[in-house]
């Protein structure tokens, strides 16, 4: 009995090896070129999964006292400190939050969800209004010239308190729109999109105004996943019967379509990535909607050199999507490391976009 008990010991130690050779490569999948392996770039999709089960492991051989083997999954751990302080910070939220500092917010707001009015007033526009920000980059963000609907006087009325505004249309393709808008209490110098193929999605740097100093803030739509509702819907069907054939089928149609958009993002990435290298501002914040977790070869490339203002000051996953059981953080608020972040937040007070609001306050 003794030796069945050391072979199925052995039996454990070398599934937990395997489970932490997924993990590593998981966590360091951010660093595979997606143009060359679009799949296996989306690996860190399942970082957290595979985190969980190293935790599991741990704990296993801790209650066994088997604690020469827990130094296996524990040092996994250390190997994956980073990206695990990236995916799930625990930082305390100040009150006092010091003066001088300004306030960002990045918003997808869906077209101010379809650009309805509720008894005459949208959720959207209100919340921004007394959101308290400085600066409001937008993604999505659409109005509609018909009394019935928001229009663009209607905003401007609204956000009368940022004098500053520029609205662009971005992306290449003929049948679709999409703009990106930024409103700003500070003054906008100058404002171009940036130049990466995309249908439906871009980029804008502006050079804004900030007491002596000249900040380049970037706002992004990165390319989205493509996914329809009926992909979404297997998505969903996945957790409850990932046994059904129909269900495998569609897991092979999914990751076909998000490493298709993985490969679109990489070069869409490495272009920020080249703006803000060449940037002459001391002071760069990098915002919005990246379409991409955490864990992921865009999100790598544009904050290098940058700090992740979640990570930095944020508490939690911060999930930004509210969608079809799509937990991730995929909206971000990025800055150079001369600006010290505070108290950053995935707002879920509003749930009328399908995305949750990003903000935070910053000093120099």
């Amino acid at each position: 009995m003794k030796h069945i008990g050391k072979v199925v010991t052995y039996l454990i130690l070398a599934v937990n090896t395997f489970f932490i050779g997924l993990l590593l490569l998981t966590a360091y999948s951010p660093h595979i070129k997606p143009v060359a392996h679009p799949v296996e770039s989306c690996f860190g999709l399942t970082f957290p999964i595979f985190l969980v089960i190293d935790i599991c492991f741990l704990l296993f051989w801790l209650i066994i006292q088997k604690y020469k083997f827990a130094l296996l999954p524990l040092t996994a751990l250390l190997f994956c400190h980073s990206q695990i302080h990236t995916y799930f910070p625990i930082n305390f939220h100040t009150r006092n939050v010091p003066e001088g500092s300004f306030k960002v917010l990045s918003y997808n707001i869906m077209g101010f969800n379809g650009a309805v009015k509720k008894e005459g007033e949208n959720p959207i526009l209100n919340y921004l209004k007394e959101s308290g920000a400085d600066i409001l980059c937008l993604q999505e963000y659409q109005t509609i010239e018909s009394p019935r609907y928001l229009r663009q006087k209607d905003v401007e009325n609204a956000l009368k308190d940022y004098p500053y505004h520029r609205i662009h249309t971005v992306g290449k393709g003929k049948n679709h729109s999409n703009r990106i808008a930024c409103y700003s209490k500070f003054p906008i110098l100058t404002a171009h999109e940036l130049d990466y193929a995309s249908e439906y999605n871009g980029s804008i740097a502006y050079e804004l105004k900030i007491g002596e100093d000249t900040l380049l803030l970037i706002n992004n739509h990165l390319e989205s996943n493509k996914l329809t509702k009926e992909d979404k819907v297997v998505y969903e069907e996945m957790f409850k019967d990932p046994e059904t054939e129909r269900v495998k089928s569609g897991a092979r149609l999914l990751i076909r379509k998000l490493a298709e958009a993985s490969a679109l993002r990489s070069p869409q990435a490495d272009s920020i990535a080249r703006e803000i290298a060449s940037s002459p501002h001391p002071y760069i914040i990098v915002c919005g909607d990246f379409n991409d977790t955490p864990i992921s070869y865009a999100h790598r490339v544009i904050s290098r050199n940058l700090n992740d203002a979640f990570t930095q000051s944020g508490c939690g996953l911060g999930i930004s999507y509210n969608q079809n059981k799509f937990y991730f953080r995929i909206d971000n608020i990025l800055a150079s490391k001369n600006l010290k972040s505070y108290n950053c937040t995935v707002d879920r007070s509003i749930k009328e976009s399908d995305h949750y609001p990003i903000w935070c306050y910053f000093t120099k």
